[in-house]
């Protein structure tokens, strides 16, 4: 009498790897587009940066467009307005009078421009046309600006008497705000 073995299906086993894998797929899709969805609509200021505000501004020594070069820490003492600009930014230019103004009624605050991503030329007519007469600076190689981790411009820091960033503000400046930050630097 021969042996009867009952014939193996062998179809539950690939049925629950197709089930597995379609679920594992289904959520990799998923995440994919939450991340899209977060990326389209979340608050992106704080990615890749470093919070600045209250820690040591980061010295550097850079060229002067009117000769020489300048020390950030040769200031230490005194409060300074660094305002990150270019000559193509349309914001930069909005704000450029508001700064030059400023400037000229508050001799106690050292108001420094910070040129970027601009050619010279560019940069110095811009500086001509706005009559900027407080110091300006040409961070050639970006690595000041990665410094401060400038992500756009306009960007302005208000550093207080001890070196330290007081504030960071990125857009353009208007009046009741730079009288509120230089009230927190220079009194």
């Amino acid at each position: 009498m021969a042996e009867t073995i009952a014939p193996s299906t062998g179809q539950a086993a690939p049925a629950r790897s197709a089930v597995a894998a379609r679920l594992l797929a289904f959520g990799v899709v998923l995440g994919l587009l939450g991340l899209l969805a977060w990326g389209l609509t979340g608050d992106r200021t704080r990615i890749g940066t470093v919070p600045l505000e209250g820690k040591p501004a980061p010295d550097f020594e850079l060229e002067r467009f009117d000769g020489g070069t300048l020390r950030l820490s040769h200031l230490r003492g005194r409060p300074v307005v660094l305002n990150f600009w270019a000559s193509w930014c349309q914001p930069c230019r909005d704000e450029a009078p508001l700064l030059e103004a400023t400037a000229r009624a508050r001799p106690d605050v050292v108001f420094l421009g910070m040129n970027i991503q601009d050619k010279r030329p560019d940069a110095e007519a811009y500086l001509a046309q706005f009559g900027i007469s407080y110091p300006n600076v040409l961070d050639a190689n970006g690595a000041v600006s990665i410094d401060y981790g400038v992500s756009g411009i306009p960007e302005t820091f208000f550093i207080d008497r001890t070196g330290r960033i007081a504030k960071k503000w990125i857009g353009p400046l208007n009046e009741s705000q730079l009288r509120q930050y230089l009230e927190r630097i220079a009194s």
